[in-house]
């Protein structure tokens, strides 16, 4: 017999969900996403002002939400930071990591600096940043889940593009996400990831604004559009939810059908 509650299953009321990167053109939308459905959410990010800012923005709203400044490709800082919000907070319930870092060169060109910044900055922060959250998460005891902001290019190359440092970091955090998924399952601790191709953000909306480059972008993608910010946080709401708890290890595509076409 079941005895969930079915009423409102998407609700994270006392859950604590730290989103590294949570201020970004994608994080910021996961953290609005995570503190409607009731979680506290720590906004945590490199630039401080920013994620105090949105943090404060949530507040306004009638959401819980505090901002913290941190460097997620320093291991002490980021060990620290759990250290800090499991001391305040009693435990980090929910993971998102929505950091990473491309520099685009054409393979013949990419240089040993751009390719270590790269790995530096998106898979080894994934590996430590899990690492120091799981190692609560497990002393805890309540379980737990974690997602890893991926792209389509964790497993498709990209046409005509410089991406081998990105297709390379972002690739490798997906086997490395089911490895981490793998041994903490015993635990009670879910690891996925979310995959989206081209999402269309703050960022590139005046590019999109050519006819051109917009048909271009959806050539290939079967839904004819571009993925939004609230597709992407719609996947990390389901997998961080009572409704993803029996997933663990998966990379969940929101690409409009791209990666099931031809």
């Amino acid at each position: 017999m079941l005895n969930e509650d079915l009423t409102n299953p998407t609700r994270l009321t006392g859950k604590i969900a730290l989103v590294v990167g949570g201020y970004g053109a994608i994080g910021t939308t996961i953290s609005e996403m995570l503190a409607a459905a009731g979680a506290t959410c720590i906004v945590a990010g490199r630039n401080g002002e920013r994620s105090q800012g949105l943090a404060e923005q949530l507040h306004a709203r009638g959401w819980n939400a505090a901002g913290t400044e941190v460097d997620a490709s320093n291991v002490e800082a980021v060990r620290d930071l759990t250290d800090r919000l499991v001391k305040e907070h009693g435990s980090i319930d929910i993971l998102v990591n929505c950091v990473g870092f491309h520099k685009e060169q054409p393979f013949l060109e990419v240089t040993e600096e751009a390719f270590d910044e790269v790995y530096t900055k998106t898979l080894r922060v994934g590996m430590f940043l899990s690492q120091a959250v799981a190692r609560h998460q497990v002393a805890v005891g309540n379980g737990g889940s974690q997602v890893h902001l991926l792209s389509v290019r964790s497993s498709l190359g990209f046409r005509d593009r410089g991406y081998s440092s990105m297709c390379a970091a972002k690739g490798g955090l997906a086997i490395l996400m089911k490895q981490q998924a793998t041994e903490l399952a015993p635990q009670g601790i879910t690891v996925n990831g979310v995959a989206p191709a081209a999402v269309r953000t703050r960022k590139n909306e005046d590019a999109l604004q050519d006819p051109g480059v917009l048909s271009r972008a959806v050539a290939n993608i079967p839904l004819g559009r571009l993925a939004t910010p609230l597709d992407v946080a719609g996947c990390v709401l389901f997998l961080v939810s009572s409704l993803g708890n029996f997933v663990t290890g998966q990379v969940l595509y929101a690409d409009g059908g791209l990666t099931a076409s031809a």
